[in-house]
């Protein structure tokens, strides 16, 4: 069971994703924007951090950006879930670990998750 932080404006996104994690077995803890979502990872220290690209407060980039730049969180992997802002995340293969369009497939964004989270644990 791995800690995932969810970075997601859209409640019924978040949800529909935090079920979907939740059944393969993770713990996870939403945030509706970027800023929060930093403060729980700040807090939680998760095993992986999944962000939309365009929230409040603190855009997906900036997440990444954030995360990348603090030593202690800069080795948690992130996978952006986007939708028109998806070729930005992949402009930046140094911040995202893999991004994924908006709609995505289930298996495709479980899948992710597992590579993710097995890349991790090899560091």
């Amino acid at each position: 069971m791995a800690i995932i932080v969810i970075a997601e404006d859209e409640f019924l996104i978040a949800d529909v994703l935090s079920i979907m994690l939740e059944d393969a077995g993770h713990e996870v803890a939403a945030a509706p924007h970027g800023q929060a979502a930093l403060s729980l990872v700040k807090e939680r220290r998760p095993d992986l951090v999944i962000t939309d690209f365009m929230m409040p407060l603190m855009t997906g980039l900036e997440l990444a950006q954030a995360l990348r730049a603090d030593e202690e969180l800069s080795t948690i992997p992130i996978i952006l879930v986007s939708g028109a802002q998806a070729s930005i995340g992949r402009s930046h293969p140094d911040m995202f670990d893999d991004v994924l369009d908006k709609p995505y497939d289930e298996t495709r964004l479980l899948n992710a998750v597992e590579g993710a989270l097995v890349g991790r644990s090899q560091v």
